[in-house]
């Protein structure tokens, strides 16, 4: 029976795992720690190999999995970029990813963004702790009498996509690649079109050399200065310093991010009265027309179980000789 070892695991994944192991007949260790040169020795007899990690697998580590005699690299998330391809592929290694653990999970968490910023719920509830229960200047905007723009209509872009259609809302969008059977839902645009459009701009684009700082000063100004943006993808994608400056010179309305540059310093951590490691962080905490949450748009019971089972049964794939349809 082959034994995989899943690393990285919190308390809340282990009973999704526990049912997958269950179902399957198939033994699955689970630790804390990260996959790095000084703990990739650990992973000696084991055959099959899971991480979730934002930190980079640094080169040295890759040997050592071929040493091992392991094949695959499985990352039980979206994202892939903390692996080098290269190095992986150089070692024999077969890398996959989850690229779809639950498109609604995100989507939804889009739409309850969205919501909080055009209902001015944030401004709102700083008001309110201060016992300042004025609403003057904040007239709401209801969401069919906007226009919604998604750069990156892929599985979560379309899913936002039909939320937002489903609610009234005019949506466009912008990617690289067209798909035809989603002409009925939304009207492709160009980047720059989308961004001077839209009332509300969703990112859900993968990170890639192509899309780092792809809403940069440039892309920022270009929105209405009455728009959002909602990053629900990868930190990299937003150029924080321009979009701190945006916001200071309110060039746009406001901001609702789960995902930052260098968020593996702090997102997950319980910081309380310590002094944060993030100039940026610090900033974007100081305005009240900026949401932030802790990178939790995969948090749901939903994608916790997709995650563990398209992970583990990749694995277990390769394993047995066969292809996984999510190597990248």
């Amino acid at each position: 029976m082959p034994k995989i070892l899943m690393l990285s695991v919190r308390e809340h994944e282990k009973a999704a795992i526990k049912d997958w192991e269950e179902r399957n007949q198939v033994e699955v260790e689970t630790v804390s720690w990260e996959l790095h040169p000084e703990t990739a020795p650990k992973v000696d007899g084991f055959d099959g190999l899971v991480v979730q990690q934002r930190s980079k697998i640094e080169a040295a580590v890759y040997p050592i999995l071929k040493r091992a005699n392991l094949k695959q690299i499985t990352t039980r998330t979206a994202g892939y970029d903390m692996v080098d391809l290269k190095a992986a592929a150089a070692n024999g290694l077969v890398v996959t990813n989850v690229p779809a653990y639950s498109p609604r999970s995100v989507a939804e968490l889009a739409l309850a963004h969205t919501m909080r910023l055009i209902r001015n719920l944030e401004i709102f509830d700083k008001r309110m702790e201060k016992q300042d229960f004025r609403w003057e200047g904040l007239q709401a905007a209801e969401i069919h009498s906007l226009t919604i723009g998604i750069i990156g209509a892929g599985r979560i872009g379309e899913t936002s996509a039909r939320i937002f259609k489903a609610l009234g809302a005019r949506v466009i969008a912008y990617d690289i690649k067209e798909r035809e059977e989603l002409k009925d839902l939304l009207e492709y645009k160009s980047k720059e079109e989308v961004l001077a459009q839209a009332d509300v701009i969703c990112l859900h684009v993968d990170l890639n050399p192509s899309s780092v700082n792809l809403i940069d000063e440039k892309a920022l100004s270009l929105m209405k200065p009455t728009a959002y943006l909602v990053n629900e993808c990868r930190g990299p994608v937003v150029d924080t310093d321009a979009l701190i400056a945006a916001l200071e010179k309110n060039k746009i309305a406001g901001a609702a991010l789960d995902t930052l540059t260098g968020e593996e310093n702090f997102f997950n951590f319980n910081l309380a009265g310590k002094k944060l490691p993030s100039v940026q962080l610090e900033k974007l905490r100081s305005f009240n027309n900026v949401i932030l949450t802790p990178h939790v748009g995969f948090y749901t019971n939903i994608a916790v179980q997709n995650m563990v089972d398209i992970s583990l049964n990749d694995v277990v794939t390769i394993l047995n000789g066969g292809k996984s349809v999510h190597q990248v």
